[in-house]
């Protein structure tokens, strides 16, 4: 592994006891850019945020270098890929990360400047890996 982000999983763990996260993170992200509320209008939402809460996980590990999460950051790819049944065009995938960010930063008591910094530099390593893979 190149590095470890064993912070942003506490971090994380962090948001999700707080037991709201999931529908805060929805609310900032559908609100970030028009074309976003139309991309979940037939969506089973507490699907969706099972599905969300196993992809923050899997993306920290992938941005950690971790081989354990190619295979299921490939199947998220292809899903959101120019093909797949959830196209997500690159350019959304900043508002992704900004409104993760911001849901992260109102749930965790210990976020700060530098663990932010962490997020983004994790969270970027996911959002290029999908944007190229679009």
């Amino acid at each position: 592994m190149s590095e470890s982000y064993d912070d942003l999983q506490t971090s994380y763990g962090r948001c999700l006891r707080s037991g709201s996260f999931m529908a805060r993170f929805y609310e900032i992200f559908m609100a970030s850019h028009p074309d976003i509320p139309a991309m979940f209008a037939h969506t089973d939402m507490g699907a969706q945020y099972v599905a969300l809460r196993r992809g923050i996980s899997v993306a920290i590990s992938h941005a950690s270098g971790s081989t354990l999460s190619r295979r299921t950051m490939l199947e998220m790819a292809k899903v959101h890929g120019r093909g797949g049944h959830a196209p997500v065009p690159p350019v959304l995938y900043a508002h992704w990360s900004d409104s993760l960010l911001r849901a992260i930063a109102e749930h965790d008591a210990e976020y700060d400047v530098a663990l932010e910094q962490r997020w983004r530099k994790a969270l970027d390593h996911t959002t290029s890996y999908f944007a190229s893979q679009y």
